[in-house]
C-alpha cells in the first residue's frame, strides 16, 4: 500500500514538473495559491450571478402569474372590465410603462425570442395622448393607490389642468393622511397641490398648504420662496376684498363650473311649471304611411331649445350591427377647425369614431331613411352616420354643432350649407357619467340604450340657435356608444321654409 502511494506521488510530481516546463507561472507554490483564490472568486461571482438570475426570474414569474389571473378575468367581459376607470388606467400604465420596465429587466443579461417578440409587439401599445385624457375620479372595485393618484395628478399638471391636478393630489394626500403605506412622501404631494390651488386663485388655501409643507421639510427651497410670495400677495389682496365683496354677486358663473355641475346632476333648470308643458305621445309624423299603424314613442325633453327624445327607436340587433361595422376602423374623433375649415383632432374631444356610408350596408340606408321619415328632412345632403365610442374619461366639452358667423369657412368644403339639425342615437347604457348637457339652459339628457334625441341648431330664419351649445360629459364608469347624423340646410328649403324674421 505504501509503495502504491509512493508511486502515485512520484507520478504526480513528474506531471507537475512536465507542466511547469511549459510556463514559468507554475514554478512556485505561491503562484498556485493565487490560482486557488482566483478560482474561489470566480465561484463566488458565479453564485452571485445565479442568485441574481433566480431573483430576476422570480420577478418575471410573479409578473406572469399576476397577468395570467388578470387576463383571465378581463377576457370574460373585455368592455365591462375596461368600463371601470381603475382597470382602464392600469392597463394604459402597464402598456406605456411597466412592460417597458420588464423588457429592460430581461435585457440585462439575456437576449432570446421573447425579447424580439416583445420589442415587435410594443409598437401596437398605447401612446402618451391616450393617457392624458381627462379621467374624473371614481373608485370602483379596485382601489387606486397613492402612486396612482399622484401620477394622474402629474399628468393633469403637465397639461396645465390645475383643476384636476388639485382633485388627484388631494386624494393622494387624503390616503397618506389615513395611513396608507407608500413610497410617495407628503411634502412632494403638498408641493404640487399648493401650486395647483394657487393657480386657481385660492391664495389662502395655497398659503396654508405651503406652511404645512414647511413643517415637514423646513429647508424646502421652493416652498420658502412661495411662502414669502403668497404672504406678499395676501396682504395686497386684503386691501381690495372689501370693495370686491359688494360686486361678487354680479359675477357670472364660469361655463366650466356649470358644465361639471350638470354632469353631476346638479343645477338642472327645468321648473315644475315648465315641466307641466312637456308631453309624451305616440308620433306618426302627420300620418306618415310607415308609422301610421306603428307610431314611435316621442317625449318632449326640453322646451327652449326644443329637444325631442325618441324611445325604443333602434333595436339591440341593429345596434350590434352598427358597432360591428364601426369597430374595425375607429380613429381619434375630429372637429372642424374654424380657421381652416378642415377636420382636426382637439384635446376637448376625447373619443374614437368611424363614418358609415349608406351604400356599404343596407342597415345604414334604413337608419338614414328612418331619420328622414321622422324629421321630414332630406338625408342626401346630410353628413354620413358617425359612430363614436367614449371609453373611461371620454368626453366632448361645450361646443356648437353649427358654424357661426365668425367661422364662415367652418363647413364650406362640404358645399351643403350649415348644420340645420342634429340627430343622436344612444347605443349603450352608461353606468356612471356620459350625459349630454346644455350649459346655457341647464338641460341634461341621460344616455339610454335604444333611444335618440333630435333638435334644430338653426332658427327657421337660418340664424344659429346659441342655446343649443352642448357637451358630452366624461364617462366615469362603463362604455358609451353613440351615433349621430348632422343634417344640412341644402334640400330643406321646402321641408322647413325660412322664417319671415330673424327671431322666428
Amino acid at each position: 500500500m505504501e509503495r502504491r502511494c509512493w508511486w502515485c506521488l512520484l507520478v504526480l510530481s513528474c506531471l507537475l514538473q512536465t507542466f511547469s516546463a511549459h510556463s514559468d507561472f507554475y514554478t512556485s507554490i505561491g503562484h498556485m495559491t493565487d490560482l486557488l483564490y482566483t478560482e474561489k472568486d470566480l465561484v463566488t461571482s458565479l453564485n452571485d450571478y445565479i442568485t441574481a438570475e433566480e431573483k430576476k426570474l422570480n420577478q418575471v414569474k410573479l409578473w406572469a402569474e399576476k397577468l395570467d389571473v388578470l387576463s383571465a378575468t378581463a377576457m370574460q367581459d373585455p368592455e365591462g372590465f375596461l368600463g371601470y376607470p381603475v382597470n382602464a388606467f392600469k392597463l394604459m400604465k402597464r402598456l406605456n410603462t411597466e412592460w417597458g420596465d420588464l423588457e429592460s429587466l430581461v435585457l440585462k443579461d439575456t437576449t432570446d425570442g421573447f425579447i424580439s417578440n416583445l420589442t415587435l409587439q410594443r409598437k401596437h401599445f398605447l401612446t402618451d395622448e391616450d393617457q392624458t385624457g381627462d379621467l374624473p375620479g371614481v373608485t370602483h372595485k379596485s382601489p387606486m393607490t397613492v402612486e396612482d393618484c399622484f401620477e394622474l395628478g402629474k399628468i393633469a399638471y403637465s397639461e396645465v389642468d390645475y383643476y384636476h391636478t388639485e382633485l388627484w393630489m388631494e386624494q393622494a394626500l387624503k390616503q397618506l393622511d389615513e395611513g396608507e403605506e407608500s413610497t410617495m412622501d407628503k411634502d412632494t404631494v403638498l408641493d404640487y397641490l399648493s401650486y395647483a390651488i394657487y393657480q386657481q386663485g385660492e391664495l389662502g388655501r395655497a398659503l396654508e398648504l405651503t406652511k404645512r409643507l414647511l413643517i415637514l421639510d423646513p429647508e424646502h427651497q421652493r416652498a420658502n420662496c412661495n411662502l414669502k410670495y403668497f404672504e406678499f400677495q395676501s396682504r395686497g389682496r386684503q386691501t381690495r376684498d372689501a370693495s370686491k365683496e359688494r360686486m361678487r354677486f354680479l359675477e357670472p358663473v364660469p361655463e366650466r363650473e356649470i358644465y361639471e355641475m350638470l354632469c353631476r346632476g346638479e343645477g338642472i333648470k327645468l321648473t315644475p311649471r315648465r315641466q307641466s308643458q312637456l308631453f309624451c305621445r305616440y308620433y306618426d309624423n302627420h300620418s306618415h304611411p310607415k308609422y301610421l299603424l306603428s307610431p314611435v314613442k316621442q317625449e318632449d325633453e326640453w322646451d327652449r331649445p326644443y329637444i325631442v327624445h325618441y324611445h325604443d327607436i333602434i333595436s339591440h340587433s341593429d345596434i350590434e350591427k352598427v358597432e360591428e361595422l364601426a369597430k374595425p376602423r375607429p380613429r381619434r374623433a375630429t372637429v372642424h377647425d374654424p380657421l381652416t375649415g378642415k377636420l382636426t383632432t382637439a384635446l376637448y374631444r376625447v373619443s374614437k369614431s368611424a363614418w358609415l356610408t349608406a351604400y356599404e350596408h343596407p342597415l345604414i340606408d334604413q337608419i338614414n331613411q328612418r331619420i328622414e321619415d321622422l324629421t321630414g328632412l332630406a338625408m342626401d345632403t346630410a353628413e354620413e352616420l358617425q359612430v363614436a365610442n367614449y371609453s373611461v374619461g371620454g368626453q366632448y366639452e361645450p361646443h356648437f354643432d353649427f358654424g357661426r358667423k365668425d367661422e364662415p369657412d367652418a363647413l364650406k368644403e362640404l358645399g351643403t350649407g350649415n348644420r340645420i339639425a342634429t340627430w343622436l342615437f344612444y347605443m349603450s347604457d352608461v353606468a356612471a357619467g356620459g350625459a349630454t348637457v346644455f350649459p346655457d339652459v341647464g338641460a341634461v339628457v341621460w344616455p339610454k340604450k335604444g333611444t335618440a334625441v333630435f333638435c334644430y341648431n338653426l332658427f327657421p330664419s337660418g340664424e344659429g340657435d346659441y342655446s343649443t351649445r352642448h357637451a358630452a360629459c366624461p364617462v366615469l364608469v362603463g362604455n358609451k356608444w353613440v351615433s349621430n347624423k348632422w343634417i344640412h340646410e341644402r334640400r330643406q328649403e321646402f321641408r322647413r321654409p325660412c322664417g319671415l324674421n330673424e327671431t322666428a
